[in-house]
């Protein structure tokens, strides 16, 4: 029980720090689907870039968090140690790659369609650098359980971006014409300026660099790489083969007004993030513990109540969820029910993925994620060109269903969980009723009428999680007011 409250708390100091940021976050969707028309293309050029940037970010790490939360809880290996070899060893692939795309801007840019803007390349290949290296100091964060610093410079560098965001697009636009490339700048001076925060934890550097160790910890991580790049393939492939796949002539057009409903649907990646930094480390540091497999079948139902809730709570009010874009973008709303359920099922996943973290067999990580990219890609090859960015959403429903159904498989027969599979297929049919109700409701009732409708639907939801896993007697404070 106390492992529970330690998490729990964890959760929700980052959970309210990933919330509370990709919120504030959600400013600038507005702004720029208010202030870049769709028929521009503009949102489809940030859409784009950002699939690529995410992509590197992933290549840049090299699984170091994963690699790190697993070394540094070895009882023969000095958590300084891992910690400063990591440091130097992304620092310096981070160093390499800057050099690279500098060297080859001109080439890089015209394959990936900016000849004309060489500057989105450059400036993003710079901020993904700083990013990677960042990402070992956050993580270090997390292994010393400041969570509450980890969670106020991850607001203070949203905040900075939405402040600047804000003075370009609403004061300089008066003035003088801007474009996106203002929003790369922005996004690589946020990411320079929060270094000088980690200065303390930079100090790391200087712990040593054990080479012995670096094989060790390469070995581990490659596979966990692969899982990487599929895992976020699967996220970001759509977005990257959307313009060179589809047929129309607006794939711009038609990227930006996918990329910006997306982002409506991303409360539930918001919800997994915030899970996966505090029960990563809980994982890592339980490991021992004999009720281990009990903990982590818990969690696991716990983590789905949560996002069937946030999935139920999304479609009761898109009604009024829709006015974080333009009009001009609603025409990609019907992505929403499907990228979400895509992200449980991405949750899902990531919890089902730590039998063979623990036991060091990531290389089954790596099998199962690239079957789940190969669907995708698979589905968009075949179906974008016809049908568009439907066929996106429905290829990363895809790709995330067959590589959690076997990672499953395979892990209940090399590494047995006992999962409530019953109690978990109750809160699925229970959802998958209400949201027909609710869809019932969105189409053919106004918006007042159908909010109300969906708030009793929601209520049933909440009643019966309450009754089932969560009686009001157990509550604290309140709870004595129900006991008997």
């Amino acid at each position: 029980m106390a492992n529970f409250k330690a998490l729990a708390k964890d959760t929700a100091i980052y959970g309210l720090s990933s919330i509370v940021g990709r919120f504030l976050n959600y400013l600038l969707t507005p702004l720029y689907t208010y202030k870049i028309a769709a028929a521009s293309g503009g949102y489809g050029v940030i859409t784009n870039i950002y699939a690529y940037t995410a992509l590197l970010l992933v290549i840049l790490t090299f699984g170091m968090e994963t690699t790190f939360f697993y070394f540094a809880n070895r009882e023969d290996k000095d958590p300084k140690m891992v910690f400063s070899t990591i440091l130097r060893m992304v620092g310096t692939i981070a160093l390499a790659f800057i050099a690279l795309v500098v060297a080859f801007i001109g080439p890089i840019s015209t394959a990936l369609g900016y000849a004309d803007h060489p500057s989105y390349v450059w400036v993003m290949a710079t901020v993904v650098a700083i990013d990677a290296f960042q990402c070992v100091l956050f993580a270090y964060l997390r292994y010393q359980k400041k969570a509450l610093k980890f969670a106020a410079l991850k607001l203070l560098n949203i905040g900075l971006s939405i402040a600047l965001n804000l003075w370009v697009f609403l004061i300089m636009s008066r003035t003088q014409e801007v474009g996106v490339g203002y929003v790369f700048s922005i996004n690589l001076f946020c990411s320079a300026f929060l270094t000088f925060f980690l200065l303390k934890e930079l100090k790391g550097i200087t712990y040593g660099f054990d080479l012995g160790l670096m094989k060790e910890m390469v070995s581990y991580s490659w596979p966990i790489l692969i899982l990487g790049i599929a895992g976020i393939l699967n996220q970001t492939a759509d977005k990257m083969l959307f313009p060179y796949i589809y047929e129309g002539e607006d794939a711009s057009v038609q990227l930006g007004i996918y990329g910006a409903a997306v982002k409506i649907a991303m409360i539930m990646a918001m919800i997994t993030q915030a899970f996966r930094y505090a029960y990563e480390p809980f994982v890592f540091g339980n490991a021992k513990d004999k009720d281990s497999k009990e903990t982590y079948a818990k969690g696991m139902k716990y983590f789905l109540i949560f996002t069937l809730l946030a999935f139920l709570s999304v479609m009761a009010y898109i009604d009024i969820l829709k006015y974080i874009v333009n009009a001009d973008y609603w025409d990609g709303l019907k992505v929403i029910p499907i990228v979400m359920a895509a992200e449980i099922m991405m949750g899902v996943y990531f919890n089902l993925s730590f039998w063979y973290k623990l036991i060091g067999k990531t290389i089954w990580g790596a099998v199962f994620s690239g079957i789940g990219c190969a669907v995708l890609l698979l589905v968009n090859f075949i179906f974008v060109p016809k049908y568009g960015f439907i066929a996106c959403a429905w290829g990363g429903f895809a790709g995330y269903a067959v590589a959690m159904v076997v990672s499953y498989i395979v892990g209940q027969k090399k590494n047995p969980i006992a999962y409530p599979v019953k109690d978990i297929a109750m809160y699925v049919i229970l959802t998958a009723v209400l949201y027909v109700g609710i869809s019932l409701a969105n189409a053919n009732m106004s918006m007042v009428p159908a909010i109300m409708v969906n708030t009793l639907l929601l209520l049933v939801f909440v009643a019966y999680v309450v009754r089932k896993d969560f009686p009001l007697s157990q509550l604290p404070v309140v709870g004595k007011y129900f006991r008997n």
